[in-house]
């Protein structure tokens, strides 16, 4: 038996939470993985998982085997991580997951870059901004807008995104230009977004020196995604609080335009978060240190 074939194939039907769907990410056949992992068995002497009908649920001989199984593997794939770094460029297929926002208008125009550092690596690419389990749906890293809502992951922080308020030309020749954020609760429609995450609704505030502000009004269409909520304001169908990285180019073309320049939208937090118990290869590393890079060269000076 191949003791570190079957800890890495128990490893993955625990994590993944079937046998069926650790062989898929493993990319072999069921037969192989259960074959592993009876082996395991019966070298240890000892059953690892109680099996039933509808799930599988570790033994206190399996939990303790699982966490030094993780422990050894982490040792060996930074071992081979580290001998492979010093000889040649990083290599293989990543999966990473960000909100279309990023992805379309910041990330998509900068991989010409990243694939020429790194022309061996190929990146399959998830659009989402969801609650998802990076090791059942076998995600190597995750880039999170806002406050982050798993703590087993490992978070590096990414810099933030500042936010600006506005409104189309042709909104305000019907409703009037606001003079303040409180007048936005009389006669003023805003594009209301909500969390594709918790489904809550986002509440944006406003603030110059001590005032703050939350930013209320009459609403007719509700959005969870910012390029949907950036071409409700294009539309005229309400003001719009959207980050400025999306509205900076309809600013300059008068598609837009800002509203309450002296006050201060407040900004929202970006973090690329990775799995806490998993050694991160060299491929995952370098597009995790780059796009911090990225994200971080898009600060206002």
């Amino acid at each position: 038996m191949d003791k570190l074939a079957a800890m890495q194939a128990f490893v993955r039907v625990v994590d993944s939470g079937t046998f069926t769907r650790a062989a898929d990410l493993m990319n072999v056949p069921k037969s192989t993985v259960t074959r592993l992992v009876q082996e395991l068995e019966k070298d240890l002497g000892v059953r690892l998982l109680h099996r039933t009908s509808r799930q599988l649920t570790l033994t206190q001989e399996g939990q303790a085997y699982y966490e030094g199984s993780i422990r050894i593997l982490d040792e060996v794939g930074s071992l081979d991580g580290g001998v492979s770094s010093a000889t040649r460029l990083p290599k293989g297929k990543i999966k990473v997951e960000l909100p279309g926002s990023l992805a379309c208008q910041v990330v998509m125009p900068a991989m010409p870059d990243f694939f020429a550092r790194y022309p061996d690596v190929q990146v399959e690419m998830n659009i989402g901004n969801r609650p998802v389990d990076l090791i059942a749906e076998n995600i190597d890293c995750v880039v999170r807008l806002g406050p982050l809502l798993n703590d087993s992951l490992i978070a590096r922080p990414a810099g933030t995104l500042p936010l600006i308020i506005c409104a189309s030309p042709a909104y305000l020749a019907r409703h009037g230009m606001p003079r303040e954020p409180a007048g936005l609760s009389q006669g003023h429609t805003i594009v209301r977004m909500t969390s594709p995450r918790s489904g809550r609704d986002f509440v944006f505030q406003l603030a110059r020196d001590d005032a703050v502000v939350e930013v209320h009004g009459a609403h007719q269409l509700t959005v969870n995604d910012s390029g949907a909520a950036l071409a409700a304001g294009i539309a005229g169908l309400g003001v719009l609080t959207t980050y400025a990285f999306l509205v900076e180019p309809h600013l300059q073309s008068g598609a837009l335009q800002r509203l309450f320049p002296a006050w201060h939208a407040g900004q929202i937090p970006v973090h690329i978060a990775y799995p806490a118990n998993r050694h991160l290869a060299s491929k995952v590393r370098v597009f995790v240190d780059w796009a911090i890079t990225l994200f971080r060269a898009m600060q206002p000076v």
